[in-house]
């Protein structure tokens, strides 16, 4: 299927001379008077080598059908992340360098959605929210302040993100997987 490049988004898989690439991040680009471009941060998924390039912002890419299997993520071994077939309780890993900043999200028995192009794993895909405990935080200080106040916290998975003042150790919080915010108390 033909899409337009502005329309290219985190997470596609597009095909450029032939070749297969994941889109690792995507940035608008308005230089003032001059025409707008897209520029993107690609991973090959035959070799694995990332790459940044340019569109303009009237180019059109390929984006290339995947398929995307129900897992539930198990548990962390020798560098590897084991995932469970829900239907058919088959096992498969997936090293540290196709999971990327998604390891610091996964916690045991999360249900993620494996992406596979030609038969092969590639990625993966979140839930829109997960729920993490507060490891280490700062303890909160009364500031006579109107604003809101936030400070780093670490969460269960290695996961750092700014939450309320009024959030303590051992709290659970929900947490945004496509920007890495906090959103809630759980």
């Amino acid at each position: 299927m033909i899409v337009q490049v502005t329309n290219v988004k985190r997470g596609m898989v597009i095909k450029l001379e032939g070749v297969p690439y994941t889109v690792l991040e995507v940035t608008h680009i308005t230089p003032g008077n001059w025409r707008g471009m897209v520029a993107c941060r690609l991973r090959s998924l035959t070799n694995n080598l990332s790459k940044e390039i340019r569109f303009r912002s009237t180019e059109r890419v390929e984006e290339v059908e995947i398929e995307e299997i129900e897992m539930e993520y198990i548990y962390f071994a020798d560098g590897n992340y084991y995932f469970m077939n829900s239907e058919n309780y088959e096992q498969l890993y997936l090293d540290r360098e196709i999971i990327g900043d998604y390891a610091k999200l996964l916690t045991p028995n999360i249900r993620v959605k494996v992406e596979y192009f030609d038969g092969k794993p590639f990625g993966i895909i979140l839930p829109k929210t997960v729920t993490l405990k507060v490891i280490e935080t700062q303890a909160h200080m009364k500031d006579a302040t109107a604003q809101a106040q936030t400070k780093p916290a670490t969460l269960e998975g290695g996961h750092v993100c700014q939450v309320p003042a009024f959030i303590h150790v051992g709290e659970l919080i929900k947490v945004n997987t496509e920007t890495g915010e906090y959103l809630e108390r759980a």
